[in-house]
């Protein structure tokens, strides 16, 4: 191999985002895996994951829109604790101004079963879903877009710095994802120009 100059591609470090292990309310699959909705701001999807950068890990929060598959809400820190995804969520809140009965689905993580969490769903009339334990299926299309970013961006790229990982990934999500790349559940339109062409039908 070192005559070739050959080496082992290594293992990626793996870095835990769901602890489910505690005694907070779970609540039903109400989404039951329907990731195909007729109206945008009716059904969100939400995750956490992490990049490594030099510095140390960063911490990313995304809500997604299912109608469109546009991240409408997102948030990055150096932590995971609630904070991140309370402000994702208050992110598309703000943005998007959806109607009480917003269902919002998640995975069973701690931070989405905490009680400032289910105290932000309250106040603003939101319905909320988690998946069933242990099954990541039930929040595929999460699952899916942080595939994505990661094969076509995070896994290209070498951050020294938290900031560089920052923007390198507002700029993904922000310029790139939401507005250039073409989605098969669109029908090969971008999640903004599909929401577009939806609001003048």
């Amino acid at each position: 191999m070192r005559e070739a100059n050959l080496a082992c591609k290594s293992k990626r470090e793996f870095k835990a985002t769901t602890d489910s292990r505690h005694d907070l309310p779970i609540a039903p699959n109400h989404l039951d895996r329907q990731f195909t909705v007729n109206q945008p701001n009716q059904a969100y999807v939400g995750d956490i994951t992490y990049v490594h950068t030099q510095e140390g890990w960063l911490y990313l929060a995304v809500v997604i829109d299912l109608f469109s598959r546009q991240v409408v809400g997102w948030s990055m820190a150096e932590h995971m604790r609630t904070k991140l995804v309370n402000d994702a969520l208050l992110m598309a809140i703000w943005q998007r101004k959806p109607d009480k009965g917003l269902l919002w689905h998640t995975d069973r993580g701690s931070q989405y079963a905490s009680e400032s969490h289910r105290a932000l769903l309250a106040r603003h009339g939101v319905r909320q879903s988690m998946s069933r334990k242990g099954n990541c299926w039930d929040n595929a299309v999460s699952e899916s877009f942080f595939h994505t970013l990661k094969t076509e961006l995070v896994h290209h790229q070498t951050y020294q710095t938290r900031a560089e990982a920052r923007q390198a990934i507002f700029e993904y999500i922000e310029v790139f994802y939401n507005r250039e790349r073409l989605h098969s559940a669109n029908g090969y339109r971008s999640p903004v120009d599909y929401e577009l062409r939806h609001k003048a039908v």
